[in-house]
């Protein structure tokens, strides 16, 4: 069962949270992230990508960087632009974008339960991206940015949180830059904290949504704690790590598209022949866009026009993983036809987040790439289906909107 228990946040101090958020550090490189930050002394930026703050260096993993992060904490302390709570707390967090709402619950998840498969993943993650966070938790000392994670909506929890966010001024209320809407209300009494607590204690499992090298990052930081710390009780705070839990009816994922650098040999008549030998139905479009209709109906623009592209029955497997729209590309066209093999390694292929739409997808096609595809995005019900069965999902599967906001909310692990 989980847990979700109260902290005392770190967050910014009413009037600086407009100045202060920003979007997730790994959504953007360096050059971009002094863009974004330029003029703006409070932008978290500072802190998540505090490589900014220093001379351009050839190695972005130089502890330098983690201290300039120690210390920006720090300095926005004693500046009076983050206050720290005076006792643990959960919170509410909305976020609105497009006129859709997504209300969670931030508070601090357990480092046990992320060992025991509580708390569920659906990805791989990679050794370099968790040493960048494990050396910035650490050195920090703090959780800098939630993990997005969800569950199986629960009435009983959805009537509270909508019950005190009715009867309760938010703390912070505003539309960020990108026009997402962040409203933030502190969750402090005991009553509602206790039947928040034991209303989770009863879910029997968390999932990841977004966030799988920070969630490792910092499960490994609490252990390499408890190796210094032999004594620990367990209650130490190095034993929880910072996460925003949404209820799964809430969430959207966008679809995630591919563009590739060449037909792998082939012309484009002969390509699209082979896609038909594969097992799909192929129907020109013409230069309008075409969007996929449903599981299984792909996009593909290819020298100036679109393509549907309607896998057969006979090619979907029954099974989890392979049935996925992203597997079922991957499977019949872009590993047999266009060789690439891994897609996590393989530089003739790219990746587009819906929420750049696929006019992105036309116009990289049609400069320095050669084909796109479009997929119709996975369910939340994919995503938990498949952490259920304990296994992974393809590389670039699901592109959750919105991101969450960083900034607004870091945990002590003192």
């Amino acid at each position: 069962m989980a847990t979700v228990r109260p902290f005392r946040a770190i967050r910014p101090e009413k009037g600086y949270e407009e100045k202060v958020i920003s979007l997730p550090y790994d959504v953007m490189n360096r050059q971009e992230a002094a863009e974004m930050a330029e003029g703006n002394p409070f932008s978290f930026l500072h802190i998540c990508r505090s490589e900014i703050d220093l001379p351009e260096q050839e190695d972005p993993y130089d502890i330098s960087v983690y201290e300039k992060a120690r210390d920006n904490i720090k300095k926005y302390l004693d500046e009076g632009v983050f206050l720290q709570e005076d006792k643990p707390c959960l919170y509410i967090y909305r976020q609105t974008m497009d006129g859709r709402v997504q209300t969670g619950i931030v508070g601090c998840v357990s480092v046990d339960e992320y060992q025991n498969n509580t708390i569920k993943k659906h990805e791989f993650t990679r050794v370099e991206k968790e040493k960048d966070r494990i050396r910035h938790f650490d050195i920090c000392d703090t959780d800098t940015e939630p993990v997005f994670l969800t569950y199986r909506d629960d009435k009983r929890i959805r009537t509270i949180v909508e019950a005190f966010a009715a009867g309760n001024d938010p703390v912070y209320d505003f539309v960020s830059g990108d026009g997402i809407g962040h409203t933030l209300w502190v969750i402090d009494d005991e009553a509602t904290l206790q039947s928040l607590t034991s209303l989770f204690s009863e879910v029997p499992y968390l999932y990841i949504a977004d966030g799988h090298h920070r969630s490792a990052s910092a499960c490994k930081v609490g252990l390499k704690r408890r190796e210094e710390n032999p004594d620990y009780s367990g209650d130490e705070e190095f034993n929880f790590f910072m996460a925003a839990v949404f209820p799964d009816s809430d969430l959207k994922i966008f679809d995630y598209n591919r563009v590739v650098k060449d037909l792998n040999g082939c012309s484009p008549q002969e390509f699209i022949d082979k896609i038909k030998k594969a097992g799909f139905e192929v129907e020109d479009k013409g230069e309008e866009i075409y969007y996929p209709e449903g599981k299984h109906d792909f996009s593909m623009y290819l020298e100036g026009r679109w393509y549907r592209l309607r896998a057969k029955d006979e090619i979907i497997p029954d099974h989890v993983i392979d049935s996925l729209d992203v597997a079922v590309l991957q499977n019949n066209i872009l590993g047999p036809i266009l060789g690439i093999e891994d897609p996590r390694t393989d530089k003739r292929i790219d990746f587009v987040g819906g929420i750049r739409g696929l006019k992105e997808l036309k116009k990289r096609a049609d400069s320095d790439m050669k084909a796109a595809f479009a997929v119709y995005p996975v369910d939340v019900d994919d995503l938990l289906r498949v952490a259920d069965n304990d296994m992974v999902m393809p590389p670039k599967s699901t592109w959750f909107e919105p991101k969450l906001g960083s900034g607004l909310f870091l945990h002590s692990l003192k």
